[in-house]
């Protein structure tokens, strides 16, 4: 089979995106790769397909267990074979999962960084046929990125058990300095570079300064059709600006990691079924999301820095077709966010301060529980020991940040259940205890051999539905069954989790060095000063200044985004009146759709066109209906 053949028969593309088949002939010639492609540019199929070539296993370390979750899960509907480890999984789950790597029952194992350093890993992976290293996120390697994750250091360790296994590495946004960091970082040989700009010719970038920002997200949700997603900072925001835009007869659900796994999913499963026109959510929202067709993504909130809006934004027009990304704010808001990012960076005494609470509300002895996931409240934690979570919650985060441990805030892992017993052995088990035979043949109906080789996602309210039983019944002998080893069963689990990546420390000697958290310190603050400049600024095309931002050398402005626009504006004020009256004609002849009426003046300059739509609606000289058919307005 060819690349293109396997492109068809499992995602059903007729061709690649540039340069995705050039990177994929890369990998296959054995070359180490680094690829920055923008968000919704098609990384995962840049390392899938040329595993699914090739003899062996993939690794995929990424940092996120929901990003890792919803690829595995993705690949297993397309028929791949695929499976995951990371934090919060029972250690019998993983020895199978890793023994299962190891036979070659499996294309692809996604993981952690930090299951990299464990010893069952390390004793694991020397017996696996790996034919390709994947590092996605790669920019957490850099101590110059927006996102550093200390464990990331310790990927290319990889290199000495699998010394002739290619690596690729994959990010949306990088700056030069972080490109170079990425590939010393990883030991890349002579490794191949693939960019693609970071200008998105189809997004116009727009930036709105005002009193009252509802009201101005009203006006743009109103003007701009289609789908959308909005982004504030806070969980209360979320749920609050729902209603506020349902009230004013606009579907929209909301997303937060607070919610619980069931809500999170319908919500999501709304929005992407257009049941809801709407999502509002925090920055826990879009990683792995696949909707191509959202026309506008909105910032109610200023993002901390460039590379996180530059991500957020580019999560409008995956089709190609014309969107936008707006941010709406007021002064205050820049006054809000150095605040933010302050409290974001605590002082050093703090994290130790957290840290021993930590030690102290989960009794841990110090040296010990490398490794181990705790359920965690923080509610609970911060009432135990007076503190509050605006000061506990950047301490954590911190405290990942230096790879101490990890914060989980939405994890979720539904219920599991292994064989602990073969066939022989388990139908002894039923003969004996009779009590428990039918509980295991619903399972083997319901589930299968898998049973027997793997853990297998189960549901028990399934399991009593068919037993004609109680739900609680089913769970009870569950936990039976599994107190007595004749299976592992796990039940469904979402509460946050902290792991403790390094044994326990003694908090008063955390290994933070001082001068690396001042530096970094330094530039989360200065990647928050760029961010205000980016919005306070109206000269610059504001696609440019993204550009240049990110080390692309360009000279040609956007010509879509609000700068431009306005400048344009300014520059041909007769195309813009006869634009205006051209409008108004063939509007008072009947009424039409923004699409009819670009085809019936099939305007030179299609931009300026829009924003003189968009400046009429504005003035209430045309108006949209609930069909979003546009109407002249006899003021």
């Amino acid at each position: 089979m060819t690349s293109l053949d396997v492109l068809k028969q499992y995602w059903g593309y007729t061709h690649f995106r540039s340069p995705q088949d050039e990177i994929i002939q890369s990998v296959l010639s054995k070359r180490d790769v680094l690829a920055i492609l923008p968000t919704g540019g098609g990384k995962s199929i840049c390392f899938q397909i040329p595993t699914l070539l090739q003899e062996g296993i993939c690794l995929v370390i990424t940092p996120l267990i929901a990003l890792m979750q919803d690829q595995v899960k993705q690949l297993k509907q397309r028929g791949i074979a695929a499976v995951a480890v990371h934090a919060g999984m029972h250690h019998r789950e993983i020895d199978i999962t890793l023994d299962n790597c190891a036979y070659g029952k499996e294309k692809f194992l996604y993981l952690s960084p930090e299951r990299l350093q464990t010893d069952l890993f390390k004793e694991r992976v020397k017996k696996m046929n790996v034919c390709l290293i994947a590092v996605d996120e790669a920019h957490c390697i850099s101590q110059w990125g927006y996102d550093f994750r200390p464990p990331y250091l310790q990927i290319a360790t990889l290199r000495e058990s699998k010394p002739d296994v290619p690596f690729i590495a994959l990010t949306a946004s990088a700056t030069k300095q972080v490109k170079e960091d990425i590939a010393t970082q990883l030991h890349l040989h002579n490794p191949v570079y693939f960019q693609k700009s970071f200008a998105r010719e189809n997004l116009s970038l727009v930036v709105r300064k005002t009193e009252t920002k509802e009201k101005k997200l009203l006006e743009i949700l109103r003007k701009v059709p289609g789908s959308a997603i909005v982004y504030v900072r806070s969980r209360k925001s979320t749920a609050s600006l729902a209603t506020f835009l349902t009230k004013h007869g606009i579907p929209t659900a909301f997303y937060h990691a607070g919610l619980s796994h069931s809500d999170r999913m319908k919500q999501q499963e709304e929005w992407i079924s257009n049941k809801s026109r709407v999502m509002v959510a925090t920055n826990a929202f879009g990683m792995g999301i696949n909707k191509a067709d959202v026309r506008v993504v909105v910032h109610l909130d200023l993002p901390e820095n460039l590379e996180s809006y530059y991500q957020e934004a580019g999560r409008a027009g995956r089709d190609g077709r014309r969107s936008y990304a707006a941010i709406i704010f007021h002064e205050v808001d820049v006054l809000s966010l150095r605040n933010k990012v302050q409290q974001s960076q605590p002082e050093l005494k703090v994290l130790k301060t957290i840290y021993q609470g930590l030690a102290n509300h989960f009794q841990l002895a110090e040296g010990g529980s490398q490794g181990e996931s705790y359920d965690f409240d923080l509610d609970a934690f911060c009432k135990k020991f007076n503190l509050k979570s605006t000061v506990v919650y950047p301490a954590l985060k911190k405290l990942e940040e230096f790879g101490l441990l990890e914060f989980n805030e939405s994890f979720y892992r539904p219920s599991l259940l292994h064989f602990s017993f073969d066939h022989k052995k388990l139908y002894e088990f039923q003969v004996a205890h009779a009590r428990f035979d039918l509980l295991i043949k619903a399972l083997l109906r319901l589930y299968g051999g898998e049973l027997y080789s793997d853990f297998t996602t189960i549901s028990e309210s399934q399991v009593a539905l068919m037993l004609k039983q109680p739900v609680a019944t089913v769970k009870l002998e569950l936990e039976q069954l599994h107190n007595l080893q004749v299976i592992v069963y796990e039940p469904l689990n979402e509460t946050p989790k902290i792991t403790f990546v390094l044994p326990r420390q003694d908090a008063s000697r955390l290994p933070i060095d001082k001068a690396e958290f001042d530096r970094r310190r330094k530039l989360h603050l200065a990647k928050m000063e760029r961010m205000i400049t980016y919005v306070e600024q109206s000269h610059a095309c504001r696609m440019q200044v993204i550009q240049e931002y990110f080390d692309e050398t360009t000279y040609a402005p956007c010509g879509r985004c609000d700068v431009c626009i306005e400048g344009r504006k300014t520059e041909n004020k007769a195309l813009f009146t006869d634009y205006e009256q051209q409008v108004l004609y063939l509007l008072g002849q009947k009424p039409m759709t923004v699409d009819e009426l670009e085809s019936a003046v099939d305007p030179k300059e299609k931009d300026l066109f829009i924003e003189v739509v968009r400046d009429m609606v504005d003035s209430a000289r045309i108006a949209y209906d609930e069909f979003w058919v546009l109407h002249k307005q006899n003021n």
